[in-house]
């Protein structure tokens, strides 16, 4: 049996490289990763395709020569410190018209499947304590990040309707795994390191994903038919409050967690004082999302529990040296 051609983008990234490593292990699939860095070292058999600039201007015509199913990960990604004077703008250029641009062309070449990663923030910036997101609810994104990844749903879901070519959209809460960087490594560095960290009474929820179960549901959404122009959300299944989730990384790295009771109310003051309201409400805030869908749509689950994420997590950061 032939082998199905992948063309996935965002090849050299965190998730990207992941999903090369996964997709090179299952005979089901051959592989084109695009790059905006040349050269780029891809695993034996992966043919590499240089696409220096991603936006409406792109040319994809050779790296879809025969493909079936595009996995598009590359975008302008949210950044902390937004230098651009028009950062909505900055991300149009990248996540909607780059992406648009690619999906068209990739209706046109006869590209059966495009599964699109794109993001929670889509959903928004946070939830009420166990009251979930699910993939039904109205969009309600804020920052101009969430909002060019709607705008570019909005746009493939309408392409959808209109070719031959199915999408699926995904939208991951925050990935983490082997090799994470970001505040997960951060976080890593301060406990390993005996911080003592005013983190220790919160009461929140957060859903995470592993590296693993974001691999693990792109690659049914290649195949599955029930995955055709749906949006899923994507999660672990398990939530874990701020301060629980530095307990058990602590666990997995070692070393003791060294966590301040401090009060929720006071940490919220601080930080709005200082004008740090997005760290607030990533370290104090809850953002849970609901993947019932997932499994009542595609029987999918995910294959690796919390605990099991964190320790290969961990076990990374002490052999790579990080600490």
């Amino acid at each position: 049996m032939s082998s199905k051609l992948v063309l996935v983008t965002g090849g050299s990234g965190f998730v990207g490289k992941s999903l090369i490593k996964a997709l090179c292990m299952d005979q089901r699939y051959s592989l084109i990763a695009s790059t905006r860095h040349r050269p780029d070292h891809f695993p034996v058999g992966v043919r590499s395709a240089f696409v220096p600039e991603l936006d409406g201007d792109t040319d994809w015509q050779s790296a879809l020569e025969g493909v079936d199913a595009v996995v598009h990960l590359a975008a302008r990604v949210h950044v902390m410190h937004e230098s651009d004077a028009d950062p909505l703008m900055a991300f149009r250029k990248v996540n909607v018209e780059g992406t648009l641009n690619l999906a068209r062309q990739a209706a046109s070449a006869g590209v059966k499947r495009f599964v699109f990663i794109s993001s929670i923030k889509v959903n928004g910036e946070g939830t009420p304590r166990d009251k979930p997101y699910t993939a039904d609810d109205v969009p309600a994104p804020v920052d101009p990040y969430g909002i060019s990844k709607h705008e570019a749903e909005q746009g493939l879901l309408a392409l959808a309707a209109t070719s031959g070519m199915e999408v699926v959209i995904l939208r991951p809460v925050l990935v983490y795994g082997p090799g994470v960087k970001a505040n997960m490594l951060n976080m890593m560095r301060w406990l390993s390191r005996g911080v003592p960290l005013p983190l220790g009474a919160i009461d929140n929820r957060r859903s995470l994903v592993a590296i693993e179960n974001l691999l693990d549901l792109i690659v049914v959404c290649l195949e599955h038919p029930a995955a055709a122009n749906q949006i899923f959300l994507v999660s672990d299944g398990e939530d874990v409050s701020t301060t629980g989730l530095l307990r058990r990384m602590s666990v997995c790295l070692g070393r003791p967690a060294r966590l301040l009771p401090v009060p929720s109310g006071l940490l919220r003051c601080v930080t709005f004082l200082l004008g740090k309201r997005a760290l607030s409400q990533r370290l104090l805030g809850s953002l849970q999302v609901d993947i019932e869908k997932n499994y009542r749509l595609l029987g999918w689950s995910p294959p690796v529990t919390l605990d099991q994420a964190l320790l290969s997590t961990a076990r990374h950061f002490l052999e790579s040296g990080q600490a």
